[in-house]
This record gives structure tokens, sequence and C-alpha cells, in this order.
């Protein structure tokens, strides 16, 4: 079920730690008050003001008449035969957005979504296919994580170790929000999250990543996909409005703390953008920006025209771009069995 609506009352995960003060304050509360609320909205377990034991019984009334804070319960949960899981949550008003945990040695990436489908019509991308319905507010993005993170207390797996913002959508088209809920998502009161240990993926929104590289020191992943501006036009429209060159200025720009490199994601497709004249063009596209590149081979799909290449094609794309000097992975797709895959998330409207 969706959260029960609360039309006059503010929801108190929509705020960062200053934003509450200033909530507090203007209903004539001394600020320390805000210091003392933040974490508990954070706390595993917690689903009442009720339960802020440390909070003057006064004080939990007033939060209770003026505040909620919301919840996203699963609609849905799958997991793969490789141990990804897939959640499936329903919002207020009854669009379905989903997240997806991924395991590994131990630990737990989340891969959060920061919009209902996507306006970016990626043509290799199964969520550009149902368009774009709305921005999530930052409530909606982090109480992904916060859901997600009680859901493994709760069965003792451990605790979410990365958040990459690569779900549906385009986290830098939601830009406003995306910035409180990593303000609230690195605050030490709230999840503590350091920075190194979240990523913002985009498709090129070039004024967007200048701004996010000055206000936090998140890592950034680009979609790149192909490395001639007729080939990504192609298949990124956003490309027509921030061309390569742009984009690639903008990644030299970028605020890097020393070590840190940025992740290239690049989708091989089938004759395409898989050859090794394409291979030689990123290579030389990427000179000078610290960077690593991972390959995507694609995760074919009945919906979309798109082929995998052969594995001797991704090995010899991937061997040129390391005589180049470039770190290179090739990504193991996680999820496919149960579309958790990336660029097959697609969840349904249930209205």
């Amino acid at each position: 079920m969706p959260n029960v609506h609360h039309s006059q009352k503010t929801d108190l995960r929509n705020l960062t730690r200053d934003e509450l003060t200033a909530f507090v304050v203007a209903r004539g509360l001394p600020s320390f008050r805000a210091k003392q609320i933040f974490p508990w909205l954070y706390r595993p377990g917690i689903t009442d003001f009720s339960e802020m034991t440390d909070l003057s019984k006064d004080l939990r009334n007033t939060l209770t008449e003026e505040a909620f804070f919301s919840r996203l319960l699963p609609a849905a949960k799958e997991t793969s035969s490789d141990g990804t899981v897939k959640y499936g949550f329903l919002l207020e008003d009854g669009k379905v957005i989903e997240t997806v945990l991924i395991p590994e040695d131990g630990r737990h990436t989340l891969c959060v979504s920061s919009q209902v489908g996507c306006a970016m019509d990626c043509s290799f991308c199964l969520t550009g296919t149902m368009g774009f319905s709305r921005n999530l507010s930052c409530a909606e993005m982090v109480n992904q994580v916060f859901t997600v993170a009680d859901d493994l207390h709760k069965n003792e797996q451990g605790a979410i170790n990365n958040l990459v913002f690569m779900g549906m959508g385009e986290p830098l088209a939601n830009f406003n929000n995306l910035v409180k809920a990593l303000t609230i998502l690195t605050d030490e009161l709230g999840f503590d999250f350091p920075d190194r240990k979240i990523t913002v993926s985009t498709c090129g929104l070039v004024p967007q990543i200048l701004e996010l590289g000055q206000l936090f020191k998140v890592n950034l992943a680009i979609s790149l996909h192909a490395a001639d501006n007729e080939t990504r036009t192609r298949l990124m429209p956003i490309n027509a409005r921030y061309p390569l060159e742009s984009l690639l200025e903008a990644c030299r720009q970028y605020a890097l703390s020393r070590r840190k490199r940025i992740m290239f994601e690049y989708i091989l497709l089938q004759g395409i953008n898989d050859s090794d004249q394409d291979a030689l063009r990123l290579a030389k596209l990427l000179h000078g920006i610290p960077a690593k590149i991972n390959l995507l081979p694609c995760n074919e799909t009945p919906e979309l025209p798109y082929k995998k290449p052969d594995q001797k094609r991704i090995d010899s794309f991937q061997e040129i771009l390391k005589r180049k000097g470039y770190t290179v992975l090739v990504r193991s797709s996680r999820g496919a069995d149960i579309s958790a895959a990336c660029g097959q998330l697609a969840a349904k409207s249930s209205t």
C-alpha cells in the first residue's frame, strides 16, 4: 500500500537538517530540537513519533499534529538467481518505481531511481520506453535507501555499502531534489554515507555536472555509449544539446578528489559502436581525463532492436583500450532474469 495522504502536514523526510531547523524554529521551538529529531527519522524500525523516546511528550504531540515521515512499502520484491534483489515501490499517486540491490563479496550496492520513467529517450534503454511521468521527491529517493537498509537490518544481512543514482530516470534532470537527498544521505546525523561511496550517473547534462562537482565530492559516471557525435545523437538525443566536446570539457572541469577517476559507461551494441575503430576513437576522446571505462555488453530484450556482440568482439574492444593505458572492466549482467539489469528497469503504473 502507498502512504496515507497527509495533505496539511509536512513530510520531515523531505527536509534537510537545515530545513528541519527552520521548521522547528517557525513553531517557536529552540533550534537544537532539530538536532534531536533528525537522527530519529533514519533509525531502523522507527515508524511513529511516539517511539522517539528522548523527545518530550509535548514535542512528540506537536510533531504528530503538524508533521509525518513518509515510508515506502515494497509492492513487489524479486530475487535473481545471482542474488540481485529488485524492489517495486508503489507511490502515493499509484506510480511504481524500481530499486535494485546488488550483493557482491559480502557488500551491497543499491541502485536508486530518481524519476518515474525518463525523458531522455535513449534508444537502447527500456526505461525510456515508459516515457516520463514525474520527478521523485527528495523523500521518495531517501526512502528507497531507508527501506532497503531497514530490510537488510531486519533480516540480519548487513548494510548498504555503496549508493548509485543509476536506476530509473536521469538524476541531474531532478537536480534540486537530488541535491537535497545527497545532503541527507551524507549528513553525519542522517545516513552518514561518505561522498566516495556515492555515484551519480548522467547521460550528460553539462551545466548540472559542473554544479554537482561544486557541491559534493561524489563519484561521477557518464553514460557515453559512442565515441562520435553522429552515433551518440542517434542513440542518445541529449547529445544534440550537449555534444561530446562540451560534455568532455565538463568532465575535465569536474572537481575530483585525489586519485579519483570518472567512470565512463559504454554499452556495446553489435555492428553499431563495437568496432576496433570505435575503440580507438574512444581512447583518443578520453585522453587527458582521469577515466576508467565500464563496458556493458547489450542486455538483449524483445522490445528493443539491439544485439550483444560476440565474445571475440568484446575482448578485442577491451584489449585496444587496455593497450592505450585505460582501466577497462567488462560488467557482467546482474539480475537480468528479473529485468533488473542495466537499462531493463521499466515499472508499470498501477493506475
